[in-house]
């Protein structure tokens, strides 16, 4: 154990590597659970209250008066669960992935080795958590309030908690494009940018994050939202009705992209990459910020010891 607290090349311990990963993974969780919110009322409403698939601008429309009727209840909707699981969701994907770096020798950034082992691995923990966090947004049409997280985990809790793990395997393609894509590629991209212009531009770092973001995100969200789709599809449903499984979302979301073409399938897709350029730069910045902090700390104590 002792190597995991041992300062290695690049300044910090194994394990302050891992405590700024979380702390970054909060601080982006907070910035972005409006975007968050709003995209998933978007992809919600793809049905009205018939069960009839509708058009992509009257899912907005519904979307955007939801946030009108109840505009802080909406943005803040789904952060506590979401908060939970930084820890809940990060800690395992955080663990297996800088957990392989550290095993396999590494001392850079994470490889995509370590992102493909940590997305398969880590999904059966974040699964309840995105699921109880979708459930409590369910009833925004009908009350304008979401569910308490205790009502969710008894009423799943009636059929042995088989509930909360609806939609795992979209969530390891997810997880798998988001840890390739975002943990992985944006900071080898980030770091390319800073190479070629690092000693003929001004730019900072955090402007270097920024570019970085913005280039990654419409590929993640291209690559993601129909998953996303699927997963709210899956999740959304009442959980003491009928499962919906990942053949039968697939074939909802066939339906929507005959009826509306690829708008169908991208519904939501402006506002993720809204949400991508926000969560990826608030995440990296956030870690960057605190290993920046882990580093000082490090230098001090080792000066203190001389």
């Amino acid at each position: 154990m002792g190597g995991y607290f041992e300062v290695q090349k690049n300044g910090v311990s194994p394990f302050q590597n891992f405590l700024c990963y979380l702390g970054g993974s909060a601080i982006q969780t907070v910035g972005d659970n409006p975007v968050t919110a709003y995209r998933q009322l978007v992809q919600q409403y793809a049905k009205n209250a018939k069960g009839e698939i509708v058009k992509p601008e009257v899912a907005v429309q519904e979307a955007r008066a939801v946030f009108k009727q109840a505009p802080m209840g909406a943005s803040l909707s789904g952060l506590t669960p979401r908060m939970v699981g930084v820890l809940l969701k990060r800690v395992p994907k955080f663990g297996f992935l800088l957990g392989y770096t550290t095993i396999t020798g590494s001392t850079g950034e994470p490889g995509f080795a370590a992102a493909t082992t940590a997305s398969i691995l880590s999904a059966p923990f974040i699964n309840p958590v995105r699921m109880i966090e979708k459930q409590q947004r369910g009833d925004f049409r009908k009350t304008g309030k979401e569910r308490p997280v205790m009502e969710i985990i008894r009423e799943a809790q009636q059929k042995q908690f088989k509930p909360l793990f609806r939609g795992t395997i979209p969530l390891m393609g997810h997880s798998f494009m988001s840890a390739v894509l975002g943990l992985v590629g944006q900071p080898q991209l980030q770091k390319k940018i800073q190479n070629e212009l690092g000693s003929s531009s001004t730019l900072g770092q955090s402007a270097c994050n920024l570019i970085a973001s913005s280039i990654v995100s419409p590929i993640y969200v291209v690559a993601t939202n129909p998953l996303s789709r699927l997963e709210v599809i899956m999740q959304t449903s009442s959980i003491s009705g009928k499962r919906i499984t990942t053949i039968e979302a697939c074939q909802e979301l066939s339906k929507d992209m005959a009826q509306h073409g690829m708008k169908g399938v991208f519904r939501g897709q402006g506002l993720g990459l809204a949400k991508a350029i926000v969560s990826l730069t608030l995440f990296h910045e956030g870690r960057m910020f605190l290993t920046r902090q882990a580093k000082s700390y490090n230098g001090a104590f080792e000066q203190g010891q001389k």
